[in-house]
């Protein structure tokens, strides 16, 4: 939980959930889990059994109690529509985002299968963004399952970006995220990955947004593409009653 993020696309951390497991080659250096496991044993830390999958559900009013809105990443030390999260725990998390209708809430999910079975059981509130992690084109089928989903926005995030993408069918995506991985052991992005997912965008007019090069160092590697910055994002739905 985080009242400020340094996630370059969000304001704020939400995590309700915490804990995952490994879906595809985009989580193989996941730096959630690697943050997690250090604290595996250490008695009272939130992180105490480390990365197990775990709900907290004192948790789910936080939100309520940031007055100033600000769009809130949902889960990213986990991921909502993990197999082990029950239907009427997403649908709590759900009924306190609208709730909170002066936020703009994000989610980004590897399991759209899942997302797109649970889909017709939630209520979609137009501050609610659903997004789903595409890190090859043998995932692209992930926004294919987004697609169907009633979300007001419905964002891919190509990060790590591992491979070339070189069709990808925007229809219905209202914003789309390319980052390479970072920390030890990152995989390399090639720099006309990155230009021919911005291109796909401007194609489509979608916005684009650019998080970093990555690498070991990501901070020296820095996040200019083409010597500027790429900040595409989607208007925000503001709320016509907010907290006094």
């Amino acid at each position: 939980m985080s009242e400020h993020s340094a996630i370059e696309w969000t304001d704020s951390t939400w995590n309700p959930v915490t804990g995952c497991t490994k879906v595809s080659p985009g989580c193989t250096h996941c730096y959630a889990e690697t943050f997690a496991e250090r604290w595996r044993g250490i008695p009272g830390h939130p992180y105490e059994q480390g990365f197990d999958l775990r709900l907290w559900p004192h948790r789910l009013a936080t939100p309520l109690r940031w007055r100033k809105p600000r769009t809130v990443f949902v889960n990213s030390m986990s991921d909502l529509f993990h197999e082990e999260v029950p239907l009427p725990f997403i649908r709590r998390v759900f009924d306190e985002m609208a709730a909170a209708s002066w936020h703009t809430f994000q989610i980004l999910t590897k399991r759209a299968d899942r997302l797109l079975e649970l889909a017709p059981s939630l209520i979609w509130p137009d501050n609610v963004w659903m997004g789903v992690s595409v890190e090859t084109e043998d995932y692209l089928w992930r926004i294919d399952r987004l697609r169907a989903v009633p979300a007001a926005v419905r964002f891919a995030s190509a990060e790590p970006l591992l491979g070339p993408i070189r069709k990808a069918n925007l229809d219905k995506i209202g914003w789309l995220i390319v980052g390479g991985e970072s920390g030890p052991g990152a995989r390399p992005m090639a720099d006309r990955w990155v230009r021919d997912l911005r291109d796909q965008c401007d194609q489509a007019n979608v916005p684009f947004f650019f998080k970093q090069w990555g690498g070991v160092n990501k901070k020296r590697a820095g996040r200019l593409l083409d010597g500027r910055t790429w900040d595409g994002m989607p208007p925000r739905v503001l709320a016509s009653v907010r907290p006094l």
